[in-house]
């Protein structure tokens, strides 16, 4: 283990994958949550919800494409994400990213823990909950985060180990880039705006990948895998392996997103709730553990560049009338890492700091 995985408070971390794999018949205290906050266990295949599920196959056929817009529009303002089918990443790149995520995590305890760190800054940091530093529960997952845009930047700071690790999530990393920048395309054009709208900052932004490991749980009924957020980019495309993704629905309950063979979670991001001045909301969310399997994901947080300041759209607001006035301040990618870097975010959304209040 390495000097900074100590200094940064290593030395009292234990992963939930080490905890699994130790056979623990009970989850230690750091680990339950408080009564209120536990999730209400429901059998997720029973509880199919009609979540939008978009074809993007036929999206360069101009009848097909008005219809697509119309189809995120409507999941945009109804869901704040929906799923996308045929959407232009082969299986066997998903595949292979998802093989190297499970040899990661198969890695000796020792070997992963050199990666460790609680500062919410590092470009490569594995660990398990939001903020190990601050949070007082802790998630039942292990994570490896890392910056991924562009590629040639970050790879070399990647793990080396297992060897098809740069190679296979690197592969993925820029297929979702490329998806991403498509459906910045449709979200700006839902939105009544230019599909080129901020096309150079887009193109320039963050790509962050969280790689996540949900081990079975002994007790899935008194912790979560990750605490209900938001996500602070513009959207996050995400990857899972089996359902156990939640959001919070118009009527402040959690509804269980189906797993759809093929398909990826777009989920809209603070960013956009605030470039869209309130039109379309970020959508806030969790994920449950199971007790029998382990689950995988791969979620690609997308963001704006580190300093660049997003604020709503200047064609979405019109203070002179009273109609649109603007809803939200101006933010950036490393005022929100300051924000959780001194704040527990399960307590205080971040977005909630820059509403303006009329």
């Amino acid at each position: 283990m390495d000097n900074q995985a100590k200094s940064s408070g290593a030395s009292s971390f234990t992963s939930a994958m080490n905890l699994d794999q130790q056979g623990v018949s009970s989850i230690p205290q750091r680990y339950v949550l408080p009564p209120s906050q536990r999730p209400n266990i429901i059998h997720h295949d029973e509880h199919v919800l009609p979540l939008p599920i978009i074809d993007l196959s036929d999206f360069h056929d101009q009848s097909r494409r008005y219809q697509i817009i119309n189809e995120i529009r409507n999941a945009c303002k109804e869901f704040g994400f929906f799923q996308v089918i045929n959407h232009g990443i082969d299986q066997s790149t998903i595949n292979e990213a998802l093989k190297a995520a499970e040899e990661f995590f198969n890695l000796p305890h020792e070997e992963k823990m050199c990666l460790f760190s609680d500062d919410v800054h590092k470009p490569v940091r594995y660990g398990t909950s939001l903020n190990h530093a601050r949070d007082e529960v802790f998630c039942w997952r292990d994570f490896i985060k890392h910056y991924s845009h562009p590629l040639s930047d970050w790879l070399h700071l990647w793990p080396s180990n297992p060897p098809s690790y740069r190679k296979n999530m690197g592969n993925y990393a820029e297929a979702v880039q490329g998806l991403q920048n498509k459906l910045m395309e449709m979200i700006f054009e839902s939105l009544g705006l230019n599909p080129s709208y901020l096309e150079e900052e887009v193109n320039g932004g963050s790509q962050l990948l969280a790689v996540n490991c949900y081990p079975a749980c002994p007790e899935p009924e008194l912790t979560l895998g990750i605490h209900p957020h938001s996500d602070y980019g513009s959207i996050t495309v995400l990857l899972q392996t089996r359902s156990g993704l939640e959001f919070k629905n118009k009527n402040n309950n959690w509804e269980a997103v189906p797993l759809v063979e093929g398909g990826l979670v777009v989920q809209l991001g603070d960013q956009m709730e605030v470039l869209s001045n309130g039109v379309y909301k970020s959508v806030i969310h969790r994920a449950t553990v199971n007790v029998d399997k382990k689950r995988f994901s791969i979620v690609s947080l997308h963001s704006f560049a580190m300093d660049k300041k997003i604020g709503p759209a200047k064609e979405l607001v019109d203070d002179d009338h009273h109609q649109l006035p603007k809803c939200y301040n101006e933010f950036s990618f490393s005022e929100f890492l300051h924000f959780i870097s001194n704040n527990d975010i399960t307590k205080e959304r971040f977005l909630d700091t820059l509403k303006i209040m009329k």
